[in-house]
């Protein structure tokens, strides 16, 4: 078996910043966890089945185009879970419906949470470090353009390494 996502990177530098500052705050998890808006959830797959994954994202991007992300301000997912993030306020359409797409076999099932795109920033972190995150993380902002997404592999050392770079259509429509 091997466990799978699939995600937008944050492209740097506003990605190495987010990743070096979760690492700061003492999150133990944050070298092996690159900055990301989460499409699909950790989900467990054959190990056989890899290709038949990247031939269904191959067919959800086509039918995706490229499109602007706007990374602005804080927000948090307590009390229901410890976590602190960077909110989407622009792309966020774009990432439900490429996210629901992208929920089709071979990749379905129902999602934990309902989805809610972001990038994390604090994670099961005492209060006082949430709320620290919560505030200092409060004025960031950055575009960028999402041209492709990627399916990332997770391994016990390397943590979660993008194995699949999968390009959005330039002519297709949302």
């Amino acid at each position: 078996m091997s466990t799978i996502g699939v995600s937008i990177a944050v492209p740097d530098p506003w990605g190495a910043q987010l990743q070096d500052y979760r690492v700061d705050l003492g999150d133990p998890s944050a070298r092996l966890i690159p900055s990301h808006v989460t499409l699909i959830p950790p989900y467990e797959i054959e190990d056989d089945a890899i290709d038949a994954v990247v031939t269904h994202l191959e067919t959800a991007a086509a039918e995706a185009r490229p499109f602007s992300m706007h990374l602005r301000g804080t927000g948090t997912f307590r009390p229901v879970s410890p976590v602190v993030f960077i909110n989407v306020v622009a792309g966020i359409s774009e990432c439900e419906v490429l996210s629901s797409r992208l929920h089709r076999v071979p990749l379905g099932g129902e999602p934990r949470f309902p989805y809610h795109p972001h990038v994390t920033v604090a994670h099961e972190l005492e209060e006082p470090l949430l709320d620290r995150a919560f505030s200092e993380l409060a004025d960031f902002d950055c575009v960028f353009d999402v041209v492709e997404f990627h399916l990332y592999e997770h391994d016990a050392t390397a943590g979660w390494r993008p194995t699949h770079t999968v390009a959005l259509s330039s002519s297709s429509g949302q």
